[in-house]
């Protein structure tokens, strides 16, 4: 059967695909921390530590973390060794067959598409209120969509204007997009610099203790909620075909952006609960909102913007991972051929792009989706599961396949991934596994309704 099939690797990762070949290791870590480094650190920690983990909320990111690496890990191993910009997808194309390539790739669709409008949405009130700061404010009717309660607005302009800014970015170019990447994530570094500097100061180990007031239970649940926090390190991966030298840069970008961002959640996550009660931060900016309380304004002030700046970059490169995702399925008949299609000037997917970005910023603008940002979570985590399988596989389905990087300790690694990311997974609210089951369903309505037939295995 078709579904069963599996795609035959391409052993030349440096082969001319149309994409430009531009992003070296430093473009891919910083890549990776643009993706990772935004809502989680700015807004989640202090949600989750006030509702979920208390202090121990430090732990929370340890036991996320864990999870994370061991993923990452076999995203390193995948990518040096097979390559191609479907990410996740791919993989399991090469390892697990054809219908969990595509229920992958479905699921990555989700993950990347919905979480680009949900930063969008937060973005925007960052925005406004730097610009009311300045006297230049916003309008209700321009800050919600017409069907948010208790204000129905027109539509969120600025989370519909800032997808179609990064629409245009991405189209001109990867390098150019690269560019603007770097900049921004040395400036939310920096503000995350000054924000430990002021608060290593300010510390009170009282409010460490009780440390687990929830529990360890609530730990658990706290390292469920802050795993959005981790979401993007495997948006890297989408990247295989513009790297320079994909089988070296690929696996230090993945994995240096993930222990990067890493120790930096750890440190801040330890600071905000030593400074004031974990129960106090509960509230949309905690890191800033500390800082205000220390009567550090002009610190306050910088860590906002240095949030608008980390959450662009975490849009960035979600969009941009979305369209590399929708190229890759493309080439491979799933979806309609209308997406494969690359620009000979730019040498970006500029259909895939726009399209995508109008559709997202329309979401973003005019429909109320905080209750599907949880979707993103357990979608993630299935793609981690997914991969970590797919490592355990190849490893006896290929042996021979040359591995410029390998997971340590055989599969034992992939192994506790995904027994991690499963465990994290029934963590999660049960609502959430029922919408991830109805979108599910309507990805394989469409597998057998067009892609089983159009898939370039079937034409084989």
């Amino acid at each position: 059967m078709s579904l069963l099939r599996t795609k035959p690797i391409n052993a030349d990762l440096t082969a001319d695909t149309g994409l430009k070949r531009c992003l070296t290791a430093f473009d891919l870590t910083f890549l990776g921390i643009g993706a990772i480094i935004g809502a989680g650190i700015f807004v989640l920690t202090g949600i989750a530590a006030a509702t979920a983990a208390g202090p121990s909320i430090t732990l929370s990111f340890v036991i996320a973390g864990v999870a994370c690496t061991c993923a990452a890990l076999a995203y390193a191993e995948l990518a040096a060794a097979i390559g191609g910009c479907g990410s996740a997808y791919g993989y399991a194309y090469a390892g697990l067959g054809e219908l969990l390539a595509w229920i992958i790739g479905w699921d990555l669709i989700l993950e990347y598409g919905v979480a680009t409008p949900v930063v969008a949405i937060g973005w925007s009130g960052y925005a406004n209120n730097a610009l009311t700061a300045v006297g230049l404010g916003l309008p209700d009717s321009l800050l919600y969509a017409p069907t948010n309660s208790p204000i129905a607005g027109i539509i969120n302009l600025p989370a519909f204007s800032i997808i179609l800014f990064l629409a245009i970015l991405l189209s001109i170019g990867v390098r150019e997009s690269s560019r603007f990447n770097n900049v921004i994530v040395l400036i939310k570094l920096l503000a995350i610099g000054i924000f430990i500097a002021v608060a290593t100061f300010h510390l009170n180990p009282s409010n460490w203790t009780p440390f687990m007031p929830f529990g360890w239970g609530g730990t658990m649940a706290g390292a469920a909620l802050i795993f959005f926090a981790y979401i993007g390190f495997d948006a890297v991966s989408t990247a295989a075909e513009e790297a320079v030298n994909p089988q070296r840069d690929l696996p230090i970008g993945i994995i240096a952006s993930l222990v990067i961002c890493t120790v930096i959640y750890i440190i801040v996550a330890g600071l905000l609960t030593g400074v004031v009660p974990y129960h106090t931060l509960n509230v949309a900016s905690p890191v800033a909102d500390v800082m205000l309380r220390l009567n550090q304004h002009w610190v306050a002030a910088v860590i906002s913007a240095g949030a608008i700046a980390g959450l662009t970059t975490v849009m960035l490169v979600l969009y941009y991972g979305l369209t590399r995702i929708f190229l890759a399925m493309s080439r491979d008949g799933l979806l309609p051929p209308l997406f494969a299609t690359v620009n000979s000037h730019t040498r970006t997917p500029i259909r895939i792009i726009l399209i995508s970005g109008l559709l997202m910023a329309m979401i973003a603008g005019l429909m109320p989706i905080q209750s599907v940002a949880e979707l993103v979570n357990i979608g993630t985590l299935a793609a981690f599961v997914m991969v970590c399988a797919g490592v355990i596989m190849l490893r006896y389905s290929h042996p021979e396949l040359p591995r410029p990087f390998r997971v340590p300790f055989g599969i034992l690694l992939p192994s506790l991934g995904i027994v991690t990311c499963l465990y994290l997974m029934f963590s999660l609210p049960g609502i959430t596994w029922l919408r991830l089951f109805v979108w599910l369903a309507i990805g394989l309505i469409v597998y057998f309704s067009y892609s089983r037939q159009h898939s370039s295995l079937a034409n084989r």
